[in-house]
Order: C-alpha cells, then sequence, then structure tokens
C-alpha cells in the first residue's frame, strides 16, 4: 500500500510539477554559466588591459565613475589582478534591491559600453527564481523544489533493487529497449546519475524560497556567536532598510575602507566586493577572497563603519567550522563551484537533463493513460440500458476471453434491434438481477473437464443450488467447450439445469459451441435474430489470420532429456498491439516431405490444380493445410479434388505469447512434440523444424482477458513449468516495464544444467531488483523428485506475507500434475475458502493446457 501511494504521488506530482522544474533546470543551468557567456560575447567590453601600475584604489576609482554616470555608487565588485571589468551598482531607485549595472576599467575609471546579452540572462534569473511572476512565482518554484526531493526520495524507493550493491543494476542502461521500456529505463537510470545533484540543487535552493528554511540551516549550521556578540535573526540576507526621512546622510571614507581591506587581507587579495548602506548610521559590508581561497565563493567578510573604516566584525572563511563553512558556501555548493570546474559542468548537465524526466514521465503516464482506455471491440457503439427490468440482461463466464467477447457481440446485435441491454459477469450477478430480468441471454464457457471458470466459481458455489423462484425468467444459453473433454459444456450444462429447476423458460434449445465452431455461432445468432424479430445479421467473424514472419529460433535446452524446447521470434508485416497474457493462433502446415509421401502412395501429380475456397491452387499446396490421415487405403482411386474435399482443414493451434507488444516482436516458446511413431507434431514440428526462417506463417492475435494484469500495482506470485513460462515472461516484461519489482516467480523444469529456459535474463532480473524472488524446482537433479508445488510448500509463510500484501497468483502450464498440484497446496495452506475467495476477487488465475 505504501509503494502504491508512493508511485501515485510520484506520478501525480510529476505531471504537474515537472514543467516548472524543467523550465528552472534550463534556465539555471544557462544562468549558472552567465559570467563566461558574457565574456565570451563580449570581449571587447568585459575583458581590459592588465595594466603594471595595478588597479585604482577604491576612492578613485569611485570617483571617476561617479563622474562619468551622474549618479552615486552602490556596490562594486573588482577582482584586483585579472583582465575583468569591475561590476558596478548604482544607487537603486526607491523600492528597488539593486542599481543600475554598469561595467568599468578598474586599472583606468573608464565605464565601459553596454553589455549584450545581459537582459536575457536577468531574464533567465527571474524565470529560474520567480517564473518572472514575483512573489507568486516564488511561491510555486519553491514548491516545485520541495516536491523535487520528494522526486529523488520516492523515486529511489521505488526502484530499489534486490540486489542493491550491484552498480550495473543501478547504473547502466539498456539501448536494446524500445518504446515504454527503454522511456521507463531511460527515467529511472538517469534519475539515478542525477539524484545527488537534484537533492543539492533541493536543498540549497529553498535557502532563497523559504525565511523558516533559510533560519532553520542558519541555526543548525552556523557556529556559536562569540561571547558577548548575539546573533540577529536573518542577520547578512536580505536588503538594507529603507533609510526614514530623518536619517543621516551617507558618508563613505573609501581611503579609510581601502586601508582596512589592505590589512585584513594582506597581498593576497584576489576580489573585493564593497556593499554601501542606504544611508548613515548603518554598517557597510566588504567580501573579499583570497588567491588561496578553496572555490569562488569562499568569501572572507569584514562589517565596518564607511564613514571611518574601522572594522566592527571580521569573519574569516578558514576559522569557520566545516558546517558553517558550508552555509557560507551554499550559492557555490547550488552551482556546482563549490568542486570547481569539473563540479559546475556536471551540475550544468544534471540541470539540463531536467526536462528528460518531465518528457519521459509523460510518455509513462501517458502509455498507462491509454491502457487504461483500451475497450473491447466487442462494446463499441453499446449503450447501457435505460429500464433495467425491460432490458436484456447478458450474463457471460470466460476463461479465456473468448466467451466475453460473444457476450458484447451478443449485445451488440440486441441493441441493434433497438432492445435495451445490461452486460454483466456471471459472477456479479445476485438474486435481484435475475427476478427482476425478464429476458436474458448466458454466454458460458467450460474450463478443462466440466470445470466453471475461475470468475464463475464463487457463483457455481454461492448460486448453483440455490433454491431462488426465477419463474418470470426467459433465457438463452450459449455455451463454449471441447469435446475433446469427458463433460464438454459441463458448466453450462449445470447452469441450465439449475435454471430449469427454478422455473426459467428457455427460448430455444442451448445452444453449444465446440472450439469456436462457425456453424453453430452462426446458429445462436440466427436463434437471436428470430428471437428480436430482426433480420439475421451477417456471420460473425472472427479475427483473420495474417502472414507474419520467423525471424528466430533459439533451442533453450541443448542437451536436455526432454523433448528440445525453442524460442521463436515472429515479426508481424505491420505493428500490431497486444497485451500480456494474451494468446495467439498458430496455422501449421505439413512438412513437403509428408505431403510428398502421400501423393506418392497415391499416385497423384502435386502441381495438379485443385480448388479451395472457391480460389484455384495447387493439389501440394492445398494438402499443406489439411489433416493427412495416418492410413491412406481409404483416399486410394480419388481424384485431386475428391481428395482435397475428403480431407478437413488443419485447425489452428494456440499458444501462450512470451513477450509484449512494445518488444517490437511476438515471441513464443514452444516444445516439439513427438508421436509413438517418432513423427513430430504438427504444430510444433512445423513451427520448430520445417518452417524456414524468414519464411511467412498464418497468426491469430486473441485476447486473453482473465490472464491479464491488474489494472492496480500490487505484488505478483507467478508459478509454472516448462514451455508455461511463456505467458509468465509477457506478464513479468509488462511488469518490469511499468516499473512493477515485487515479483516472485516459481519455475519448475527436469535439470538445471539444460533445462534452465531463459536462464541469462531470469537471473539478470533476479540481480537488478526487477525480480524479487526467484524460486526454482528442477524434478531430476535429486534422487527425491521436487515440483514447483512443493516449492511453494516450503514456503508457505513467504506465501501468507505476500497475500496479505495484496498479492495475486498467476499459474501458466501444464493442467494435470503442476495446475492440479499447486491448486492442492494453496488449499492446504491457506484453507479452500480463502483460495475461492482469491478466485472471485480475480487474485488467482490460471492459463493452463
Amino acid at each position: 500500500m505504501v509503494k502504491k501511494s508512493l508511485f501515485q504521488l510520484h506520478w501525480f506530482f510529476g505531471i504537474t510539477a515537472g514543467l516548472v522544474l524543467a523550465l528552472m533546470g534550463v534556465t539555471g543551468a544557462t544562468w549558472s554559466f552567465q559570467d563566461e557567456l558574457l565574456r565570451l560575447f563580449n570581449p571587447q567590453v568585459l575583458k581590459v588591459q592588465v595594466r603594471d601600475e595595478g588597479v585604482l584604489p577604491p576612492a578613485e576609482l569611485v570617483r571617476r565613475v561617479e563622474a562619468e554616470q551622474g549618479d552615486k555608487v552602490s556596490m562594486l565588485w573588482v577582482n584586483v589582478r585579472s583582465d575583468e571589468a569591475a561590476r558596478i551598482f548604482f544607487t537603486p531607485p526607491p523600492g528597488e534591491r539593486r542599481g543600475t549595472l554598469r561595467y568599468a576599467d578598474p586599472y583606468t575609471g573608464k565605464l565601459q559600453p553596454p553589455v549584450s546579452g545581459q537582459g536575457f540572462f536577468d531574464l533567465m534569473l527571474q524565470l529560474h527564481r520567480f517564473l518572472a511572476m514575483g512573489d507568486t512565482g516564488r511561491q510555486i518554484t519553491g514548491a516545485c523544489t520541495l516536491m523535487l526531493i520528494f522526486f529523488c526520495l520516492s523515486g529511489l524507493y521505488l526502484r530499489w533493487p534486490r540486489q542493491a550493491l550491484n552498480w550495473r543494476t543501478w547504473l547502466t542502461l539498456d539501448w536494446a529497449k524500445k518504446g515504454r521500456a527503454f522511456n521507463w529505463d531511460l527515467h529511472a537510470v538517469a534519475g539515478t546519475w542525477c539524484l545527488l545533484f537534484y537533492l543539492l540543487f533541493a536543498l540549497t535552493g529553498l535557502f532563497w524560497s523559504y525565511e523558516w528554511y533559510r533560519e532553520g540551516l542558519n541555526r543548525l549550521l552556523g557556529d556559536a556567536p562569540a561571547a558577548g556578540e548575539q546573533r540577529k535573526r536573518g542577520e547578512g540576507r536580505g536588503r538594507p532598510p529603507a533609510p526614514g526621512k530623518d536619517a543621516a546622510p551617507l558618508v563613505v571614507d573609501y581611503d579609510a575602507i581601502w586601508t582596512s581591506l589592505q590589512a585584513a587581507a594582506g597581498p593576497g587579495l584576489r576580489t573585493y566586493n564593497l556593499r554601501l548602506p542606504p544611508a548613515g548610521g548603518q554598517p557597510a559590508t566588504l567580501f573579499y577572497l583570497l588567491d588561496n581561497a578553496e572555490h569562488e565563493r569562499a568569501l572572507n567578510t569584514l562589517s565596518l563603519d564607511p564613514a571611518t573604516g574601522a572594522v566592527r566584525q571580521h569573519d574569516r572563511y578558514a576559522d569557520k567550522s566545516f558546517k558553517a563553512q558550508l552555509l557560507a558556501s551554499v550559492y557555490a555548493l547550488h552551482v556546482g563551484s563549490y568542486f570547481g570546474l569539473t563540479g559546475r559542468i556536471l551540475v550544468t548537465l544534471a540541470s539540463l537533463s531536467m526536462p528528460l524526466f518531465f518528457i519521459t514521465g509523460w510518455l509513462l503516464y501517458l502509455d498507462r493513460r491509454r491502457k487504461k482506455r483500451q475497450v473491447r471491440e466487442a462494446r463499441k457503439g453499446l449503450n447501457p440500458a435505460g429500464d433495467t427490468g425491460n432490458g436484456w440482461l447478458v450474463g457471460f463466464a470466460s476463461q479465456s476471453g473468448f466467451a466475453e467477447q460473444l457476450a458484447w457481440q451478443s449485445a451488440g446485435q440486441l441493441q441493434a434491434a433497438g432492445l435495451a441491454v445490461r452486460v454483466q459477469p456471471l459472477a456479479t450477478l445476485t438474486e435481484t438481477d435475475l427476478q427482476q430480468a425478464q429476458r436474458a441471454l448466458f454466454v458460458v464457457s467450460t474450463f478443462g473437464d466440466g470445470e466453471a471458470p475461475d470468475s464463475a466459481r464463487g457463483f457455481e458455489r454461492k448460486v448453483l443450488g440455490q433454491p431462488w423462484t426465477l419463474g418470470n425468467l426467459n433465457y438463452a444459453l450459449l455455451a463454449l467447450g471441447d469435446r475433446q473433454y469427458p463433460h464438454f459444456c459441463g458448466f453450462a450444462r449445470s447452469l441450465q439445469h439449475w435454471l430449469e429447476a427454478r422455473g426459467a423458460t428457455a427460448s430455444f434449445s442451448a445452444v453449444e459451441v465446440d472450439s469456436a465452431d462457425p456453424a453453430a455461432l452462426q446458429q445462436w445468432q440466427q436463434q437471436l435474430a428470430a428471437l428480436t424479430g430482426a433480420a439475421p445479421l451477417s456471420a460473425w467473424q472472427p479475427p483473420q489470420f495474417s502472414a507474419w514472419t520467423l525471424t528466430r529460433r533459439e533451442l533453450l535446452n541443448p542437451g536436455s532429456q526432454g523433448a528440445p524446447v525453442y524460442l521463436l521470434g515472429l515479426q508481424p508485416s505491420q505493428p500490431e498491439r497486444w497485451d500480456a497474457g494474451d494468446l495467439v493462433d498458430v496455422l501449421p502446415r505439413n512438412a513437403g516431405s509428408t505431403v510428398k509421401a502421400l501423393l506418392d502412395g497415391l499416385g497423384l501429380e502435386p502441381h495438379t490444380p485443385v480448388r479451395v475456397d472457391g480460389l484455384e491452387e495447387r493439389l501440394d499446396h492445398a494438402l499443406g493445410g489439411r489433416l493427412l490421415p495416418a492410413s491412406r487405403g481409404h483416399l486410394i482411386g480419388l481424384h485431386a479434388q475428391a481428395l482435397v474435399d475428403a480431407l478437413i482443414p488443419v485447425a489452428a493451434r494456440e499458444y501462450s505469447i512470451a513477450s509484449i507488444a512494445s518488444d517490437g516482436v511476438l515471441e513464443l516458446i514452444v516444445r516439439q512434440e513427438r508421436h509413438p511413431d517418432g513423427t513430430l507434431g504438427l504444430g510444433s514440428g512445423w513451427l520448430t523444424e520445417h518452417l524456414a526462417l524468414g519464411a511467412s506463417v498464418s497468426v491469430r492475435l486473441r485476447r486473453n482477458s482473465g490472464f491479464h494484469l491488474p489494472t492496480a500495482p500490487a505484488p505478483m506470485i507467478l508459478i509454472g513449468n516448462g514451455t508455461g513460462l511463456a505467458g509468465l515472461r509477457s506478464l513479468l516484461r509488462a511488469r518490469i516495464v511499468d516499473g512493477e519489482q515485487r515479483n516472485w516467480l516459481l519455475f519448475g523444469e527436469r535439470n538445471r544444467a539444460h533445462d534452465f529456459l531463459c536462464e541469462e535474463e531470469l537471473q539478470g532480473w533476479l540481480a537488478s531488483g526487477e525480480l524479487a524472488r526467484l524460486d526454482l524446482a528442477f524434478s531430476r537433479d535429486q534422487a527425491q523428485k521436487v515440483y514447483v508445488q512443493d516449492r511453494l510448500r516450503e514456503q508457505a509463510d513467504e506465501l501468507r506475507r505476500w497475500l496479505a500484501e495484496g498479492a495475486s497468483i498467476y499459474i501458466c502450464g501444464s493442467l494435470e500434475g503442476m495446475a492440479a498440484g499447486v491448486d492442492a497446496v494453496l488449499a492446504e495452506v491457506l484453507g479452500a475458502e480463502e483460495l475461492e475467495q482469491l478466485i472471485e476477487l480475480g487474485r488467482y488465475r490460471r492459463d493452463v493446457y
């Protein structure tokens, strides 16, 4: 909860204060090199000829510049041995802090021509400190500076890795990343590089923003006053008080001041800065710098009587304690000159990079918003029902997202007929919902062998069997299942029996769909059309297959006792988007050698033309997409077209996607399957062996909403074995891109030496802290076999702790064995009731096969 709250505040403050901080960074960096830039552009004005006789004493210098300017001097800034022009400030107008600035030759007293660009740098300072808005701007920049401290500390906490002592984790940028992944990496890594600089900026910048902060620093870092002295509030800060009507006139003895300065500084004097009070009776302040000064602001200070030059107080920088020296060097620390020219350059580069964090932060924010705004295609154009009682209720129970998609399509068909519609997950339906709804559609899938989808297990447990009275309900049922399981559409049939027992009336016989059979779905549409009285709609078209290119095929388990496992890379012809956890359908083809053997046995020519779906193509190519029988005896004597018509098309194979869309490539992790006769499985054999690199394969993306990431940041426990790592890998990649580091992976295979799939990547995430825990179970590495469910049982206390912190559990892999074993351990450790609650809350999700 703390991390989630910090994350929300981090991005909220970032998108609000980020622009101001970016402006402050750029303007501050520009102004910090004001002197060098002005000298570069005004060499004839700001550079003077050094003379052997030295600079004029203050009395003569002031006399000459006042005579030429016609105004009184209020401040002098003179370098006594360089070619720099002296800075002369004249008496400010009433209410102003400083008067006109002119540059003069300190060797001759002649005023120099006006400086080009001075107004620009004055504007930069105004923007940096006040946003050119006066005191209101100062309050804004001060607040943003406080936020900068929060950004630094919260950002450090949010990206704190598990192995914090690994410097590469903190400071290296992966240039191979793209899109959101690269933006996040750049934001985090560059932020780490700049972290200390930004803390330095903020902690020193607040000195000029808030009086309370300045007073606090003075009390914390300032030396205790000498005996008999009393520290004055705000001493040395702010503008001098305006002279009253009865104030004595200012009398200045420059010769006496010069004498006092020479006596105090000695022969090592390099620079002096004399600041005169606005009226008599007030002390003048004289700052001076020595040749051996540690930095440009290691100033010594004389407080003296301007009329007599008598020194009232002399503060030497070298005599101060270290903390007091830091207090006196606030400006030097702020601009980096405390650390010399190298420090100034580094600080300037850090300042100039401030917009980088505003831009990358906004890109990450917009990407996050874009993901949240993505709605299902089936929802487009669908309006909510006005009158719940007279409208249609559409309830769905989906494991992979297909039933949900069909529910929204059905609702769209009803609304197209002018009917009000309300769509709800089956898990949220109550007795009141069902009793008030006079007409309802149920689109229900069955998970595994007759089980309810995970999202509807609570409905099955709490609702089915309840003695509710539903005599006023007319319903229709679309049941999705797979006939390879003995209890085909088992959950949908249980729902139907309960509805009938409660008095509900079926509008027409339930439509059962085997593996998304198009004919059954068309029957459902026609029934709906008849029910609503509207003309039948065109058949729902599933997403079309498109050609993708196989760009990568890497063996992940060389030397393994098990079947080979490959990492495959597929590239679309144009950019495609999918979410972590989604699936892909691949249309495999028969190997050319297999087709040739069949044709040779039947005595048919491969180039014989045939027609498939109205299009003409070669016989061998047509048979590549047909399911070929093991025995060809019943096919002998058929001509080419009859042979094609007798064979059914190859069905698509479903795989979990192992990458995210920002990777730019769709990756799969596929294990070769071999039949008892030694031949390769059709789908795995096509992808891992027969399909050539650079060749095309037919691919269709499929949404799997039941296995998507949680909408809110929370810890995640990912459990899988073998090629089930694919779906977990995509989730991990998406989490890492989003900056989520509370990830715990439990993964199992045969032998660590050969079957540690994606080892380098997983270990890298563990080292960088992007994977908080990695528990491995290699079943064949010891006498007694150990599986992921055993590792989970061993970590029962840690499991409970993660779940108490809001973690979700995601499982991907084999249904028999691994998934069932994990389910049993969870029930053992947590109890059946708590496990069911996790399922109902969507915190326990499975993508198993």
